[in-house]
């Protein structure tokens, strides 16, 4: 029932979105709540995180899980005939599991410190993130489909971050990454995620996403 799952989210956060993301493609109910960000945290996301003080969080049954990846683990064992998030192979899954972590680790990481950043930092910063985003091209060129195969799976879910909000960083500070001529394949992808049916209705426009990062982005 949807008042068994609720999320705490905010309605720009890639790391929210995801979890939405993957309920929504398992068809799980849920309440949502949304955050006041970047400043004024609510008691709940307080009381329901306490360490980082932080969306996402989703509750169950009244019990809070953090943090973006442990969630998506956690709605893929809960509700594991809906829609399989994962793979079914320890190997593959392992592999999922690394490339999800690449993206946050060195592709946000980078492309945040470029955006962050100026001078000689910056291009340090955007020749950082060139060097991951290279290695995600050789990787989903491997399948020339999703990196979920067919169907979106946890490190496509992941990627939104890459398909949905590196063009809005781009456009907001300036800087190019994500290109035909250099990425192919992930533009390929990006294009295919973006475009699907349940994505479309979770990603927020790229227009309300610049408009954010100007107001509130102040590095």
């Amino acid at each position: 029932m949807a008042e068994q799952v609720q999320v705490f989210g905010f309605w720009e956060s890639p790391f929210s979105r995801r979890v939405e993301l993957a309920l929504k493609l398992k068809g799980v109910e849920y309440q949502y709540f949304e955050e006041d960000l970047p400043h004024n945290k609510s008691d709940l996301l307080l009381k329901y995180n306490p360490i980082h003080k932080k969306v996402p969080v989703l509750l169950h049954h009244g019990k809070p899980i953090a943090e973006s990846l442990v969630i998506l683990e956690y709605i893929d064992d809960v509700w594991k005939e809906n829609y399989p998030i994962l793979p079914h192979h320890p190997h593959q899954r392992a592999l999922a599991r690394f490339w999800a972590k690449f993206i946050d680790d060195k592709v946000v990481v980078a492309v945040v410190k470029a955006a962050g950043s100026r001078g000689e930092d910056r291009e340090k910063a955007i020749k950082e993130a060139r060097e991951a985003l290279e290695t995600l091209e050789k990787e989903i060129e491997k399948s020339n489909k999703l990196f979920g195969g067919d169907d979106i799976g946890f490190v496509d879910i992941v990627g939104t971050v890459i398909a949905g909000w590196i063009p809005a960083i781009e456009e907001c500070f300036g800087f190019q990454l994500l290109t035909t001529d250099n990425f192919p394949n992930l533009i390929k992808w990006s294009d295919q995620v973006v475009n699907h049916s349940i994505v479309n209705q979770i990603l927020p426009p790229k227009t309300e996403i610049v408009a954010f990062m100007k107001a509130n982005w102040k590095f």
